[in-house]
């Protein structure tokens, strides 16, 4: 029997049509196939104001990516080349592919490419509470691209709990049960680790670590019981224990209850390591450092569930806190259930300034490097409890190098070295099949066998990767893994893009893990004194402002820089944070520095020292000033 026989001239046409029609978007310049700018039609930039959140359902759902996170405008992605899409996309949000859209009429304005419609997709798409008395009480269940699961506990507390409460209107979180409290279910087990703040809509927004996890028991299983829909109301005055209160995160429910308290870490590298904070009578304050040790802040990293301490940093390393200064001389003995349960100063009671906040990285922070190479090439190897150890190379793809390279600032791809030398490890191996899908967008989301100190024995286990590209050499030292390391100095949080050596082009800070730029609102010479005094690069010739060296990509981490010009960095000036969305990418500052012209002075004299040897029969004098030829 042939084809014709089997398939009517009807359902051949529709095949032919759902085929031809699938590839009519596409999500470009984001970290994975499930996020970036929205490009239609082959290859036409789609405007934020043609594009809605019902949109960006299907865009999702077509690419098989889940459901929309987020829908950010202003060339969030970047902006694209040639021409425009110039209709409005008006979806109602069941479609299975977006050229099943309606569209209106064409534009009467053109959109310009500054105004390109990016989406952020997510895997998860939906969460539920299963087992319990109420719908607001029960084991966590995930689903993740259509398949429900039960979520493991690792890591799970109660800022996550907080969050999933509140997305599935029910208040806020009471407390988090352990061992199988609402049974165990009987779909997969997610072994995913969301590192939320509070803040958040759903999970599905928060960071997520899957990589080294371990086998989850039934024993295991998240759960959480939720005040309910009218406790939000009534939070304050609740006879919660304060613990619970804390939890609730009153801020984030529009109320202030004066004996909420919580800790947390930020400007950190990662989850697990940053300033510490107190939330205490309705807003958030600092640690001083006086006296700060491992046995203080072994009591925070306790309490945040993330391992035991590994260092306890002060000098604000993590950057200034601003408001209170909550405790001094903190004195914990390692026994105590939270940080103000440790004998210290009375609460706002001090003699210090934020130039001494208090901070701490815990055995769960981790970090990624090249050991023993060069620049951009040399053994993988990651930061867990406090030690550096290998990948081992055992299920190593070329897609797994190449989030490696990202997640270390060395271009888009890789190769996998494999003429590598036998013998023995020594140190630790932390981490063995290590397994990257297309739908991981960091390294860090990868899932992998659990961790495991003797993962890999042979040294032609370990991985040897050499990534596309290069890091600065002046920006970076060989061995370390500025700006995803703890110990970051000032020189290796500032980078001049874009000019013709490292001391000219457009200034780009690195703040929360990734590199953004600075807005030249109120750019001037004293701020670019900074700029290239951070560099090193010698004393500023000019502050340039409109992206003079290009537009960059990515956040705009400051904005109204104010530097008096003795400042040690940009961070160290009074600066707005750049996420009011008043500038865009078309006013990048820059700067240039008087080492471009030191460089090229040199670089002047030593052409002209060649000239000289081989063709010139006189001398060539070279001042320092000036260069004058005999």
């Amino acid at each position: 029997m042939g084809m014709e026989g089997l398939l009517s001239p009807r359902v051949l046409c529709l095949l032919l049509w759902v085929q031809l029609c699938r590839g009519f978007v596409q999500l470009v310049g984001g970290d994975s196939p499930c996020s970036g700018r929205v490009e239609v039609h082959n290859g036409k930039t789609v405007c934020d104001s043609d594009f809605g959140p019902k949109a960006a359902e299907v865009v999702c759902r077509e690419l098989q990516c889940g459901t929309a996170l987020s829908v950010p405008g202003a060339a969030r992605f970047g902006e694209g080349v040639g021409p425009m899409w110039d209709r409005e996309l008006q979806c109602a949000g069941n479609e299975s592919l977006l050229i099943s859209c309606p569209r209106g009429s064409p534009r009467d304005q053109p959109c310009t490419h500054a105004n390109a419609v990016g989406v952020t997709c997510a895997q998860y798409t939906g969460f539920r509470l299963v087992n319990g008395s109420t719908a607001c009480e029960g084991r966590v269940e995930v689903q993740v691209l259509g398949t429900w699961g039960t979520l493991c506990a690792s890591r799970w507390d109660l800022l996550d709990a907080h969050v999933l409460c509140r997305h599935l209107d029910c208040g806020f979180a009471e407390s988090i049960p352990r061992g199988g409290h609402f049974g165990s279910g009987t779909g997969p087990v997610w072994r995913d680790s969301f590192h939320c703040e509070g803040t958040e809509a759903h999970l599905g927004q928060c960071p997520v670590t899957a990589l080294g996890a371990s086998p989850c028991s039934p024993e295991n299983h998240a759960a959480v019981i939720c005040s309910g829909h009218e406790a939000e109301l009534s939070l304050c005055n609740t006879s919660l224990p304060e613990s619970a209160a804390a939890a609730g995160i009153a801020e984030d429910v529009g109320v202030v209850c004066a004996g909420s308290r919580q800790v947390r870490l930020v400007k950190g590298p990662g989850c697990y390591a940053g300033r510490v904070e107190i939330y205490y009578q309705g807003s958030w304050g600092t640690v001083c450092d006086d006296g700060w040790d491992l046995s203080d802040a072994a009591i925070v990293c306790q309490q945040l569930g993330c391992g035991g301490a590994v260092e306890a940093v002060g000098s604000a390393r993590f950057g200034e806190g601003s408001g209170q200064l909550w405790l001094d001389g903190v004195n914990c003995s390692g026994t105590e259930a939270a940080l103000w349960d440790c004998p210290a100063g009375s609460w706002g009671q001090h003699d210090c300034a934020h130039k001494e906040d208090a901070g701490v990285v815990c055995s769960d922070f981790m970090a990624l490097r090249l050991g023993n190479g060069s620049n951009c090439s040399g053994r993988l190897q990651v930061f867990y409890n406090g030690t550096w150890g290998s990948v081992c190379s055992n299920s190593m793809t070329l897609q797994t190098v190449s989030l490696a390279c990202k997640e270390l600032g060395c271009g888009d791809a890789g190769t996998l070295e494999t003429r590598l030398p036998s013998g023995r490890v020594s140190g630790h191996t932390w981490l063995d099949r290590v397994e990257c899908g297309e739908r991981n967008s960091s390294f860090w989301q990868c899932p992998s066998a659990p961790w495991d100190p003797r993962s890999c024995d042979d040294l032609r286990e370990e991985t040897h990767i050499t990534c596309s590209g290069r890091r600065p050499e002046t920006a970076l030292a060989v061995g370390t893994v500025c700006p995803n390391s703890t110990s970051c100095t000032d020189r290796e949080k500032i980078r001049a893009v874009g000019g013709e050596s490292g001391c000219s082009g457009r200034v780009e800070v690195w703040q929360r893990g990734s590199w953004g730029t600075v807005c030249d609102d109120s750019w001037d010479m004293q701020d670019a004194e900074v700029a290239c005094r951070q560099l090193g690069c010698g004393p500023a010739v000019s502050a340039l402002d409109e992206a003079a060296f290009g537009e960059g990509t990515g956040p705009i981490w400051l904005e109204q820089v104010e530097c008096r010009g003795s400042e040690p960095s940009l961070q160290a000036c009074w600066a707005r944070p750049g996420d009011s969305g008043a500038c865009r990418h078309k006013e990048d500052a820059a700067v240039q520095c008087s080492g471009d012209f030191v460089a090229a002075i040199q670089c002047i004299k030593e052409a002209y020292e060649k000239m000289e040897r081989d063709f010139l029969p006189g001398p060539v004098v070279v001042g320092q000033e000036a260069t004058v030829l005999k």
